[in-house]
């Protein structure tokens, strides 16, 4: 029988409910946002995936100790939280899954794989193409080295890459030495493949912009798995127009991408909807994630990955 002692935890899908498991005390109920909160108080808010930025407003006179984002990124969200609350991010959820798909988005662009799936649909067989790009011997710059950064950096070692790391500023961390993004004028003509995975801010707005994109060499590729904003998506397109990059993009500006974008149809671009953390990595993890923020709010200490408030 639930009582006012006992630590109440909203989940928002049913899925999330059943798997969840939570030790004695701890009631878990299910609220997706979409409509008023079931209780006044609810400790521990789990925040819907993709739409959370749009239903933040219902926390608005609900008390909550934490309110756990399923995702890594949070841009937005202090605008938009209601005062008094605190937010964790997803830290360590996404890694794996997001740094995954970037790699493979490197390897499908490098080895044309999407000309052969349209060659395929066609009932083409795609001879007389020539020696495609290998991801060996590529010299490959990991923009951002945060969680998602070192996954990336960490997948790339056994592709026989020429691998270098620029984030904020430059330090010697995990065994690497890390670039200062002040570095990037030098070190953009050197590369082959950017893989940018840095935070959306105001510093990093529009920071793959005509410029950055001038300093690469005739057919670098570009991928994009941070947010759309990140990047100039008018320098992109006409930098692809004029077959000078290629890009993989994960994430668009604007997003959802519209019908008729000349990004739809510009060969050298393969676009994916923003599914970088949606595989089946991701829930385990975040379970993971919500049982510790449950453990440590049932023992009073401070909860993990928390950006916002506190």
């Amino acid at each position: 029988m639930p009582t006012d002692q006992d630590l109440v935890v909203s989940v928002p899908t049913t899925e999330q409910l059943e798997r969840l498991d939570p030790p004695a005390g701890v009631r878990v109920i299910e609220w997706d946002l979409q409509g008023p909160a079931p209780e006044s108080r609810i400790d521990l808010v789990v925040l819907p995936y993709m739409s959370a930025l749009d239903v933040l407003d219902r926390l608005d006179g609900v008390e909550t100790r934490l309110v756990q984002s399923p995702s890594i990124g949070y841009d937005g969200y202090a605008e938009r939280l209601p005062a008094g609350h605190v937010l964790a991010n997803a830290a360590g959820v996404h890694e794996a899954s997001t740094a995954e798909l970037a790699v493979g988005m490197v390897i499908a662009s490098q080895r044309r794989i999407p000309l052969h799936v349209r060659n395929q649909e066609r009932g083409v067989w795609g001879t007389g193409l020539g020696l495609s790009r290998s991801l060996a011997d590529q010299r490959v710059l990991v923009l951002g080295y945060g969680g998602v950064g070192r996954a990336i950096a960490d997948r790339l070692a056994p592709f026989e890459t020429d691998v270098t790391v620029v984030a904020s500023r430059a330090r010697d961390v995990d065994g690497r030495h890390v670039h200062g993004i002040d570095e990037l004028p030098a070190l953009l003509p050197e590369t082959d493949v950017v893989i940018v995975v840095v935070p959306l801010s105001d510093a990093t707005r529009h920071l793959v912009d005509d410029t950055f994109l001038t300093a690469l060499p005739d057919g670098a590729l570009v991928v994009n798995a941070a947010r759309g904003p990140v990047a100039d998506t008018d320098a992109l397109v006409d930098h692809v127009r004029r077959g000078r990059i290629r890009l993989a993009l994960d994430v668009t500006d604007p997003e959802p991408l519209p019908e008729g974008h000349p990004l739809w149809a510009l060969d050298d671009v393969l676009i994916t909807p923003h599914v970088g953390g949606a595989s089946t990595a991701m829930q385990p993890r975040l379970r993971a994630l919500v049982l510790e923020q449950i453990d440590r709010l049932v023992r009073d200490e401070a909860p993990v990955n928390v950006v916002l408030g506190g």
